[in-house]
């Protein structure tokens, strides 16, 4: 499969890398065609790797990953092009972080919307999917990395595109009994509030190895 990725990052390069590894072609875009990072990330990772723009990543992948800051998402997906998203998965990582001078996180946007209700508004043909923000880059391509069930959820208006995001999360090793559907594209709102409280999690342990298992009675 065609796969596009908006952002040149840690997390798009990790996803970048993980698709490719697993036989997909993959471009990486970026805001210019000679971005650095993304140059270097397609010279190391093979023949189909490939850099270019947001709208060239777009334009190529029948898939289409947004991997960039929840704050410049909506910035970067209007320069990928709504044409190249219509009818497309896109699958939507980001979250909307806003970190002050004293270290406080703060979501914007929050409570009454969220980036992926945001992006599902101003690409209303795009099939946007929520999914992969409540867990680390490292963890995202490799749930094994934790022993035993661990979760992962998903949130869209698109059931058919819902179900494409589990089968793709499933390359990457998520067992689809591990992923919970919590609805429509506004539980995209309950998703990225988890962060603030992620982020508080990983100073109490001291690193991002860890995720959140849900439980229910035998």
């Amino acid at each position: 499969m065609r796969i596009g990725i908006i952002g040149t990052g840690m997390v798009g390069q990790k996803l970048g890398s993980k698709l490719v590894a697993l036989g997909h072609q993959v471009t990486l875009g970026s805001r210019s065609k000679d971005n650095e990072k993304g140059s270097a990330w397609a010279g190391q990772a093979g023949p189909d790797a490939h850099a270019g723009t947001f709208a060239d990543a777009a334009a190529f992948g029948e898939v289409v990953l947004n991997a960039t800051g929840g704050t410049v998402a909506l910035e970067a997906l209007r320069a990928a092009g709504a044409e190249n998203l219509a009818g497309k998965l896109l699958i939507d990582v980001s979250n909307p972080l806003v970190f002050a001078p004293d270290g406080q996180v703060t979501l914007d946007p929050v409570n009454t919307d969220s980036v992926g209700e945001r992006i599902q508004r101003e690409f209303p043909a795009a099939r946007v999917v929520k999914a992969l923000n409540t867990v680390n880059c490292e963890l995202m391509v490799e749930p094994g990395r934790l022993t035993g069930e661990h979760n992962l959820f998903v949130a869209g208006n698109d059931a058919a595109a819902k179900a494409e995001t589990v089968a793709l999360l499933g390359e990457f090793g998520w067992p689809a009994e591990w992923i919970i559907d919590l609805g429509d594209v506004s539980a995209a709102r309950a998703m990225e509030m988890l962060m603030p409280f992620w982020l508080r999690m990983m100073r109490h342990f001291g690193d991002a190895e860890f995720n959140y298992s849900f439980r229910r009675p035998a």
